[in-house]
């Protein structure tokens, strides 16, 4: 499996792996006969991208009407709706919810952060989430929202919620890159990177998560503006990755886990990305990852795969996870969502549902593991 719909970098694609690749449908009559020829197996997941990326965008105008009392975590929502939804629980409430921004994008949007938890203690322990540094992953966004809607709804009912917020404060960021998710709505559903202008190759965006001081543009990331996992000109030269670091720097004796979501795959990722090594505190994290991936299969019998992220998934350098880790942040986990690559970046909005709700098992499991010693 790996990260790419379009070998535009063909970094990950090496004798015996599995792609995925979109083909203009034009081109299919001739390509099919090529690859049998050429002896390559190959199966066609979705025969008409254009029809399912159209069913996952269209209708939208009976959504919007809806009111935020009613909102619907069962659907992708745009940007605006998203920021909307977060306006109204900071205004509805205010007992739990706090919203702030940690600065702006390269477009010059704010970058939301919910922070979630009783003000109980001056100073408390914390989790970040984030979700949403590839464009195009949908149902990152999708669980952010939907850990936020959980958090609000059970703290009265479920003393392990009520445990959580007590104890910790959450950080939860729902689009990380905000430019980005905006363009994957209006202009290519496949969009990845961050919308920063280059004007040498007049190519646009940053792979955000290959952008962070951490090994910086090593392996599994290219120099080449035009490129997926372009590394930037530089480390944090993404405002976007700027602000976040700033903000997890400022407030790394606080934050003990750093949680980022992505899709797909259906993995829990632990450092490091960069290289085959074993991190310090491996057992704790280890037992971490053993028990939400088995929290996570207890929901609907989904298996993710879990481990170190370079031997499990693949060498990428400059990531979040490993720089979160870096800095002092003893749990740095990111999780793939589903699935395997059936449907890939166009998830079906049928599957948000279970899709989060095993996930949320498998967070729940980490905040509490963080809540005791790990010996």
């Amino acid at each position: 499996q790996v990260d790419l719909w379009q070998p535009s970098s063909p970094l990950h694609i090496v004798e015996g792996a599995v792609t995925d690749v979109r083909v203009p449908w034009n081109t299919t009559r001739s390509l099919l006969p090529f690859l049998q020829q050429a002896n390559i197996q190959y199966t066609i997941l979705i025969s008409d991208l254009q029809e399912a990326i159209e069913n996952q965008t269209g209708g939208r105008s009976h959504r919007n009407r809806r009111s935020l009392s009613e909102y619907n975590y069962e659907v992708y929502h745009s940007l605006k709706e998203i920021e909307d939804w977060m306006h109204y629980l900071n205004r509805t409430s205010s007992d739990l919810v706090h919203m702030f921004s940690v600065g702006k994008s390269y477009e010059g949007r704010p970058l939301y952060v919910l922070k979630l938890g009783k003000r109980s203690r001056p100073y408390k322990k914390a989790v970040w989430i984030d979700c949403g540094i590839h464009a195009r992953e949908w149902i990152g966004p999708a669980f952010c929202q939907w850990f936020v809607k959980e958090a609000l709804q059970t703290y009265q009912t479920d003393p392990d919620m009520r445990k959580m917020l007590t104890q910790l404060y959450f950080y939860v960021m729902p689009v990380f890159n905000v430019d980005g998710y905006r363009f994957s709505w209006t202009n290519d559903r496949f969009w990845r990177k961050t919308r920063s202008k280059n004007m040498r190759f007049h190519c646009h965006g940053v792979d955000a998560n290959r952008n962070w001081k951490v090994k910086w543009c090593d392996e599994g990331a290219s120099l080449h503006p035009c490129d997926d996992t372009y590394c930037g000109p530089f480390p944090e030269s993404e405002p976007e990755v700027k602000a976040v670091a700033h903000f997890l720097r400022k407030h790394r004796k606080q934050i003990k886990a750093y949680l980022s979501f992505h899709a797909y795959a259906q993995m829990l990722l632990y450092p490091y990305s960069y290289k085959y090594a074993t991190i310090p505190n491996f057992n704790c994290v280890e037992l971490a990852a053993y028990n939400a991936v088995n929290a996570l299969q207890s929901a609907y019998g989904v298996r993710y795969r879990y481990g170190p992220a370079s031997s499990t998934l693949y060498v990428s350098s400059g990531s979040s996870m490993d720089w979160a880790y870096k800095n002092g942040i003893p749990y740095a986990f990111a999780f793939e969502l589903r699935d395997t690559g059936h449907f890939g970046f166009l998830l079906p909005e049928t599957l948000i549902k279970p899709t989060c709700t095993e996930t949320m098992l498998a967070v729940k499991n980490i905040t509490l593991h963080l809540l005791k010693k790990c010996h």
